[in-house]
């Protein structure tokens, strides 16, 4: 099949490698929740080789995400998991979660599955990375966000880009405290949360 690709990956998977290798510079298990396309997951796994990534998703998206792990040999680089955030997580604990462009495409009762499962399966001292835009005191930090925001809401009333506080709240309940928030290119973020 043709591999699945996405030039949102391409055009921001620097800068996110950047940030990950000061937030993972030790051999962890990484857990990919969302791997979608799978670029970020091959280019992450081949530049950060002391990490074991476990990439994840919905089963609708396995060929492709397969598709792209049979076109590289990759130790380790670990084979989709199918993980619904409807369900529990078929997974251990494991040393750190990264997402990439999710919070804003599930609906609100998702994330905060999202944030439960991470609280259950995240060890403590693991961090937890998640790309993507966010508002700030419910304000867009751009036009584009805002844009953005009413393009999502179109697709499904659902979606949309989440305040930080409220993704905050969230994570401070299941004990993660937000120690960094690194700008990204095109108005994203790059939240790095670590579990007490």
């Amino acid at each position: 099949m043709t591999k699945p690709f996405s030039q949102s990956c391409e055009n921001n998977k620097q800068a996110i490698l950047s940030a990950l290798t000061g937030e993972f510079p030790q051999p962890l298990r990484i857990l990919e929740i969302g791997t979608g396309s799978a670029q970020h997951a091959v280019y992450f796994a081949a530049q950060l080789p002391h990490l074991t990534w476990q990439t994840s998703d919905l089963a609708c998206n396995h060929a492709g995400i397969n598709s792209w792990l049979d076109s590289v040999s990759l130790a380790n680089l670990q084979r989709p998991i199918l993980l619904d955030l409807n369900q529990p997580w078929p997974i251990e604990n494991v040393d750190g979660i990264f997402t990439a462009n999710t919070l804003h495409i599930v609906s609100w009762p998702l994330v905060k599955n999202f944030f439960q499962g991470v609280g259950e399966h995240l060890s403590s001292g693991g961090k937890l990375c998640i790309y993507g835009p966010f508002n700030y005191q419910g304000q867009f930090t751009s036009q584009s966000n805002a844009d953005f925001d009413v393009w999502l809401k179109n697709i499904d009333v659902e979606r949309g880009i989440r305040d930080i506080e409220a993704i905050s709240q969230l994570a401070n309940q299941q004990g993660l405290i937000l120690r960094d928030d690194h700008a990204m290119p095109a108005n994203n973020r790059l939240l790095v949360f670590v579990k007490s």
